[in-house]
């Protein structure tokens, strides 16, 4: 339970319809299971101590009384374990009568409460209002298994030593109706909502119920853990396929149909309630509505067996990343069509390296201009050498230009630099940071009066990954007319390019094979004199491997997660790629060039947001350029 992580299950016991001391060693024999594997919240299906199958064999005194003895059977098995768990019963409330359809919450041999169901369908196959009562209002306190509690469509259960953990229920078509009973358990703090069901299969309505328990932990910023009944159901005229579902925020965890057991995986409620906190959009209620019980649960590790991607910014699924990558260079090159459009610029200027950041830029460039249906000879591709250009890099700039149909410059620097390093008194044999930064600084005054001569606008190359650390020149490659990678990490930059290698192979192998080479060249800036021909500055080897930085990126920044949790997640996600050592030095060297590099991104030129990540000074990122990083690094400190 640590960090925010609260390993949850939905479970399908085997059971046989109205055999409830049966069914009752089925479930009080799952939670016993569930317990050895570490969960702490468990849901069962809806009337799974009777089965929801009955029939009129609910108006039964003698199915109600063997469902409350099998209550207390559980209870009393399961007296030491301070699971959290909800189980789904028939009970007969003798303040008015009624029989309800209810979830009793339960933990180490105590009811914590009881929540009717809602919305009571009584359409097609389902006539529950035959039988059972709505609960919507409900507030009442009964006797059962010998203990007195409330029985109400208004309880949460509140963890005393986790905050973050409010538990909310709600019961299979309240789930279905137009206003679900987990809205206002939601506004009022619920961060977990179990969903007990006995939801029928049908063709189709597997992938509906998916998006309804999808949509509905996305809509309200939750976890939501979806209960299924399955085998054992009756059979007369419907089957039951034990779907279970584990949902966070508007991702599946986790899924399983056609089978009985436990479905696993854990909730991270700091999570959850870190986005309410940044989402302006999310209303708490403004009145109390509901009552909490608080519950206690002793806190301590929680193993992670929840899906950590390595890539977040990556979708790991290949047709999921294709479509993806495609919307991502329509989304850029609309930013870039609209302004070369509003400035009525003639050309669009790119400086090409022949490394990926501006062979990515040129392809948007290209697909902007196919959109405004102007030649991709309106598109200027300037390539400009120095003392740090390979053969390799220069050729690759050139094919690539020839192959797009770009109009070509080349501009050698090298004169210009070192004339520039002769009026300022540096040395040639000294380079350091003013070495590579002077070089950077022509680069980007060529490209600026290169459009000026041709009433054009710099298209920006640098990705969000030299953002986030800052590994930009200073009103050198840092600055351009609008940036259209600005919000594309490096690791997704990389992937863009392949997928318009792979798109491109049939119809132009060159261009294919050529991007291809880009992709396979190590990442560099290439100010340091080449060492036989060969790059001499790797990006990574200075300030880390890039798919370190994007995880981190996205963790620390997206989600505002701690350093000790990033790290934790990391540990989870690179297994043994990276020992902890080295994730430490990288995790420390990102939040150190993270903070001391704002003022790079305080005064960024415009450029489209493609994903959930941006550092704009004008979108999603505001911080001052002073602040300062120690408390992070101090906690970094204990961990290593």
């Amino acid at each position: 339970m640590r960090d925010g992580f609260v390993k949850v299950a939905a479970g399908t016991p085997r059971i046989r319809v109205a055999d409830c001391r049966y069914n009752a060693e089925q479930i009080f024999t799952m939670m016993r299971e569930a317990d050895k594997q570490g969960v702490k919240v468990l849901a069962l299906p809806e009337l799974c101590l009777t089965g929801y199958t009955c029939g009129d064999l609910f108006l039964q005194p003698t199915l109600l009384r063997g469902a409350e003895e099998g209550l207390a059977t559980i209870l009393e098995a399961t007296k030491n374990l301070d699971m959290i768990t909800a189980v789904g019963l028939p009970v007969r409330s003798k303040w008015d009568n009624k029989l309800y359809n209810c979830a009793a919450v339960i933990q180490s041999g105590e009811i914590l409460g009881l929540v009717p169901k809602t919305h009571l369908p009584n359409y097609g196959e389902f006539y529950e209002q035959r039988w059972f009562a709505p609960g919507a209002g409900l507030d009442a306190t009964i006797t059962l298994c010998g203990q007195e509690v409330t029985l109400s469509d208004g309880h949460l259960f509140a963890c005393e030593e986790m905050p973050n953990l409010v538990i909310g229920v709600e019961i299979c078509e309240d789930l279905w109706a137009a206003e679900p009973p987990s809205i206002r358990a939601a506004r009022a703090g619920a961060t977990l909502i179990l969903n007990l069901s006995a939801s029928n299969e049908l063709v189709g309505k597997a992938s509906y119920r998916r998006g309804l328990v999808s949509g509905q932990s996305g809509r309200l910023v939750c976890g939501y853990v979806y209960a299924d009944a399955g085998e054992g159901e009756s059979t007369t005229d419907l089957v039951f396929t034990g779907h279970n579902i584990i949902a966070e925020n508007g991702t599946i965890l986790v899924e399983r149909r056609f089978a009985t057991g436990l479905t696993i995986s854990e909730i991270d409620v700091d999570r959850l309630a870190y986005e309410r906190q940044r989402m302006t959009t999310f209303q708490h209620a403004e009145e109390e509505t509901l009552w909490r019980i608080g519950f206690q649960m002793p806190v301590g590790d929680t193993h992670l067996t929840r899906p950590v991607s390595p890539t977040p910014f990556v979708p790991q699924d290949k047709d999921d990343r294709a479509e993806r990558c495609e919307e991502i260079l329509k989304i850029a090159a609309l930013g870039l069509k609209k302004r070369l459009e509003h400035t009525h610029a003639k050309t669009a200027v790119v400086g090409l390296s022949g490394g990926l950041d501006s062979t990515l830029a040129i392809l948007i460039t290209t697909i902007a201009m196919n959109l405004l249906d102007r030649p991709a000879s309106d598109i200027i591709a300037v390539t400009m050498p120095c003392f740090g250009t390979t053969d390799r890099t220069r050729d690759n700039a050139v094919e690539l230009a020839g192959r797009l149909g770009a109009t070509l410059k080349r501009i050698d620097i090298g004169e210009a630099v070192r004339q520039h390093f002769r009026d300022i008194g540096q040395s040639m044999d000294n380079h350091d940071v003013t070495f590579e930064n002077g070089q950077a600084r022509e680069r980007t005054q060529v490209l600026m009066d290169i459009a000026n001569q041709n009433d054009g606008l710099v298209v920006g190359t640098g990705d969000l990954s030299e953002l986030a650390l800052g590994w930009a020149t200073y009103n050198g490659d840092h600055m351009s007319m609008y940036g259209v990678n600005g919000s594309i990490p490096k690791t997704l930059v990389r992937h863009l390019v392949s997928y318009v290698a792979g798109d491109k192979a049939e119809e132009d192998q060159a261009l294919s094979d050529v991007l291809t080479d880009i992709l396979d060249t190590p990442v560099s800036p290439e100010l340091l004199p080449a060492i036989n021909g060969q790059i001499a500055q790797k990006t990574e080897d200075l300030v880390g491997p890039y798919e370190l930085h994007d995880f981190y990126l996205y963790y620390a920044i997206r989600w505002g997660f701690s350093p000790r949790k990033v790290l934790r997640l990391a540990e989870q996600a690179f297994g043994r790629a990276y020992d902890r050592a080295t994730l430490l030095k990288w995790l420390n060297n990102f939040y150190r060039r993270f903070f001391v590099q704002q003022f790079k991104r305080s005064c960024l030129p415009d450029g489209p947001k493609v994903g959930s990540v941006s550092l704009s000074p004008r979108g999603d990122w505001r911080m001052p350029s002073d602040a300062v990083s120690a408390l992070w690094l101090e906690e970094l400190e204990g961990l290593e």
